[in-house]
């Protein structure tokens, strides 16, 4: 049941398969939410897109239908955006159109890009200025990629009608007017610092790195602070939420790091979905990063300092549960991997390294491939199903001991949320991998309200209830606690692990992704 109060903060949370409108109360208790998925398409091997208009009417539908909700005894005071990150949408700022489909975070289409800039070796010759590595996975290369295979895309750009940016800034532009009402081009922070372009000490566009890479400044949204005024929503929505100012933007993982409340120096969290996330709080700490681990800005507000944050980022976690339902056909729902896994004491020696997109955090291997050792005669699905999620766990580990080599010191536990948290044997399975304590969230909207408490922060919406306590009233979190003999355990499982690894390295020759021809156009 919605709360007596009459005033609600609106976040839009639009991930990599779903958008959701929610509106918290004023004691961050979930009022109404909505959620629509759309399509992911793969049109080549190792290539996934998304028609931005698909994700444009998705969240114009939750937008308005919530509106609609809360219309009758409540108003709607500020609004937020998270988003799934890195995933880049050309559009022509005249007509308002995608000049092609979105890319998405995960696609690997730039892998000779990538080859072609690392010839030397020199994979981290932007990590200085930007905090991260040449890779397929962040923002730049994938613009370079669309000016390059793109006509529609190439001729916007020499008619100076062509605007990039990531899903914040396609949302913020429609949501604020578009091309006929003065729709403005911006992007955060927390975005912009994954683009692979951004200065991470001035927090501007670094022009050395645009033109090493040949892509025009012009093209780039603003970028502005995370929580603070940013632009106001047009009059095309429901009445309810017309003329409702945005003041927050945050990129969907530093959304959740603040919506767990870790926004002080050493807090961490992991986001365990389709992919996994870990973000550990650097304070106002720019930490040079290597060992696999990258630099980022964790949130700024509007005249006040700018947090950093270490992240390491996983591309396969519920994805490989996803697969064994989909693909294997193994399973009939993801959730059933849990029931089979537990039917087994272990993963009778099999080991399973969810390559399938290359190895992201803290291996940087776009050449491996997905992998199964260890089968026997013996070996039953349940078994697979176990080191699918025994994969997760040990992915995570080699992470969080990534982190920990930086900040010199160990990690005494992480807030944990996502999909993935569902699963109570994989919880057990992943606390006893790390030996530490995790706090999984009781509720899953932490993400959203993450960027609910930004955009409410900005407009004195929360009335100086401490962040804590907000939490509580959204669910809190519970504990799990390793098992005593977890770390004796763990050493025979990392000798597998370690092994199989090497074997998924160097398997692009075998599985190789399609030349850079002309794109397929919209």
């Amino acid at each position: 049941m919605p709360s007596s109060t009459s005033e609600y903060v609106l976040a839009i949370n639009v991930g990599t398969t779903s958008a959701r409108a929610a509106l918290f109360a004023k004691d961050a208790r979930l009022a109404h939410s909505r959620q629509y998925f759309f399509e992911q398409k793969y049109p080549n091997p190792g290539w996934c897109e998304q028609d931005p208009y698909d994700i444009l009417q998705s969240t114009i539908r939750s937008i308005n239908e919530v509106s609609e909700l809360i219309a009758p005894y409540g108003s709607i005071t500020a609004v937020g955006i998270t988003n799934q990150r890195e995933t880049v949408i050309a559009w022509d700022k005249v007509t308002g159109k995608p000049l092609y489909n979105a890319i998405v975070w995960l696609d690997l289409r730039t892998y000779d890009t990538v080859k072609a800039l690392t010839m030397d070796g020199s994979k981290d010759r932007f990590r200085p200025i930007t905090g991260l590595p040449i890779s397929t996975y962040f923002t730049a290369l994938k613009i370079r990629w669309l000016l390059d295979n793109v006509d529609d895309v190439s001729d916007a750009v020499k008619e100076e009608r062509c605007l990039f940016g990531t899903v914040d800034s396609w949302l913020t532009y429609n949501l604020t007017g578009g091309p006929d009402n003065g729709g403005i081009h911006v992007t955060d922070v927390t975005n912009a610092s994954r683009y692979m372009l951004m200065d991470l000490k001035t927090l501007q566009w670094s022009e050395e790195v645009c033109q090493a890479l040949n892509i025009p400044l012009e093209t780039l949204p603003k970028i502005v602070p995370s929580s603070g005024y940013i632009g106001t929503i047009s009059s095309a929505l429901h009445p309810a939420i017309c003329s409702v100012p945005i003041t927050a933007i945050l990129g969907d993982q530093q959304s959740a790091l603040v919506g767990h409340g870790c926004i002080q120096e050493g807090q961490g969290k992991m986001t365990l979905g389709k992919g996994c996330f870990m973000l550990v709080n650097t304070g106002q700490h720019i930490v040079p990063s290597s060992f696999g681990i990258l630099t980022t800005v964790a949130f700024q507000r509007s005249g006040g300092d700018v947090y950093y944050a270490l992240e390491g980022s996983i591309a396969n976690t519920g994805r490989a549960v996803q697969w064994l339902c989909e693909k294997l056909q193994l399973i009939d729902t993801p959730d059933e991997v849990e029931k089979l896994a537990l039917t087994v004491p272990n993963t009778g020696g099999v080991t399973f390294v969810p390559a399938f997109t290359g190895l992201f955090a803290p291996y940087w291997r776009p050449d491996a491939r997905a992998v199964i050792t260890g089968m026997t005669l013996g070996t039953t699905k349940a078994h697979i199903c176990r080191a699918v999620l025994e994969a997760v766990a040990l992915q995570v580990l080699d992470v969080v001991e990534a982190m920990e080599k930086h900040i010199g010191h160990p990690l005494e536990m992480f807030y944990v949320d996502g999909g993935m948290t569902k699963n109570d044997l994989f919880l057990q399975m992943q606390a006893d991998t790390l030996v530490k304590e995790l706090y999984p969230a009781n509720l899953f909207e932490f993400t959203s309200f993450g960027v609910a408490y930004a955009a409410g922060l900005a407009v004195e919406f929360w009335d100086n209830v401490p962040l804590q306590s907000l939490i509580l009233n959204l669910g809190g979190h519970r504990k799990v606690e390793p098992h005593p003999e977890a770390l004796t355990q763990r050493k025979a499982v990392r000798r597998r692990w370690n092994d199989a690894l090497q074997r998924s390295l160097n398997l692009e020759e075998h599985c190789p992704l399609p030349d850079n021809d002309k794109a397929r156009m919209l």
